[in-house]
């Protein structure tokens, strides 16, 4: 059976309207400081425990090691509201969202699907994710890895990867082109994969991480990049998962790693 592909994105109404105003103030400076010394933390302690005891070493010196739910920081909260403002307004039945950390976005997205599921590597945060989560009926947080969870047979309209895939070690193409193949084929036909990551125009070598990041999902035959966003300090490329490339002559082919600009 073959899935007839929605009109892209770009033509839809989105899913919620994008906040207006300016989208930081001066108070998140004192955030991205605490993001940057939460990563450095992370990057001594992983060399020594291992990337999930790590994480959890951070979440139980402190609940909320990257502010994610901090009122008095204002570019999270609109971050998450923008991300959501992308996504088309279709129903999504199961979502998930891949490094859901202490569920911030996951409870953002409760009112937009029937069953969201997060996953992250520590037990910890998925700890502190349930406790936080507790009046959200729809929501379900375990403990686990991308590549090794089965999702127990479950295809997912929605998956989201936020800020989560410049954690891993080694971050080389094989390992991308294995987690972009698990998301392809945890999506359901027609289902969208939400992909950011931090982006500040190129000119730092994070940002070029992050766009090779998203080229390489481009790699994978049977997700379509349907459409990308630009924004202050990161990137967002929504994909669509499509049954067969062979019966969409329109569609470019997918580009390899040897054609990445």
């Amino acid at each position: 059976m073959n899935v007839a592909l929605q009109p892209p994105i770009k033509n839809r109404p989105p899913l919620s309207q994008a906040p207006s105003g300016f989208f930081m103030t001066l108070r998140d400076i004192a955030f991205w400081i605490r993001s940057a010394r939460t990563d450095a933390a992370f990057g001594r302690l992983r060399k020594q425990l291992g990337a999930a005891e790590a994480f959890d070493v951070l979440y139980q010196s402190h609940r909320d090691p990257y502010a994610a739910a901090l009122p008095q920081f204002r570019y999270q909260r609109l971050k998450y509201e923008r991300m959501i403002s992308m996504l088309p307004p279709r129903h999504f039945g199961d979502v998930l969202d891949i490094g859901c950390g202490i569920g911030v976005f996951a409870r953002y997205l409760s009112p937009f699907g029937d069953r969201i599921l997060g996953l992250d590597l520590s037990e910890q945060a998925i700890i502190e994710a349930r406790a936080r989560s507790m009046g959200h009926e729809n929501l379900e947080f375990v403990q686990g890895d991308i590549l090794s969870f089965d999702g127990d047979g479950r295809h997912f309209d929605l998956i989201v990867l936020a800020d989560t895939l410049y954690y891993l070690a080694p971050l080389d193409d094989a390992r991308l082109k294995q987690i972009a193949a698990r998301a392809h084929q945890m999506l359901a036909p027609g289902g969208l994969l939400l992909l950011v990551n931090h982006f500040f125009f190129s000119i730092d070598p994070a940002s070029r991480t992050t766009r090779h990041i998203h080229n390489s999902f481009r790699w994978v035959p049977g997700l379509e990049q349907v459409a990308e966003y630009r924004r202050a300090f990161f990137l967002a490329t929504i994909f669509e998962k499509i049954e067969d490339r062979s019966t969409t002559g329109s569609l470019e082919k997918p580009v390899g790693p040897g054609a990445l600009a």
